[in-house]
C-alpha cells in the first residue's frame, strides 16, 4: 500500500548569512535535484564563496534527517534549495563634491530541504 501522507523532509537553514543572495542561487542552482553525495562533491570543487556555506547546510540537514526523521542517508536528495533576502546595511561611500553614494551590504537566508528517492 502507498504512502498517503505528506512525504517526510529534513530541513537546515542559515539565517543573516552575509552574502548575497544572487551569489547564492548561482550555487544552489548547481545541486537542486542531485543526492547529498554527488551535490558534496560538486560544492567540493566549485570555487565560489558560496559553496561552502552550502556544503555545510547540506551536511546538517543530510544528520537532521538521519537523527531525528531515521532516513536513509544513500537515498536522500536535495528536494528544495533557496536563498531569500535578508536584513540590508546600508553605508554611505563619499565621492567628490560633498556628494554620497549609497552601498549596500546585502545578507542571506539559506533553506536546504532534503527527501528522500521513492523506490523504483
Amino acid at each position: 500500500m502507498a504512502k498517503t501522507g505528506p512525504a517526510l523532509e529534513a530541513r537546515a537553514r542559515a539565517s543573516h548569512v552575509h552574502i548575497a543572495p544572487s551569489k547564492v542561487r548561482i550555487v544552489l542552482d548547481l545541486v537542486r535535484g542531485k543526492s547529498v553525495e554527488e551535490a558534496q562533491a560538486i560544492l567540493r570543487f566549485t570555487p565560489k564563496r558560496a559553496a561552502r556555506i552550502v556544503s555545510k547546510l547540506v551536511k546538517s540537514a543530510a544528520a537532521n534527517a538521519v537523527h531525528n526523521y531515521h532516513m536513509d542517508e544513500d537515498r536522500l536528495y536535495i528536494a528544495e534549495a533557496f536563498a531569500d533576502g535578508g536584513p540590508v546595511m546600508k553605508r554611505i561611500q563619499p565621492h567628490m563634491r560633498g556628494q554620497a553614494f549609497p552601498i549596500l551590504r546585502r545578507t542571506s537566508h539559506i533553506t536546504v530541504v532534503l527527501r528522500e528517492r521513492e523506490e523504483g
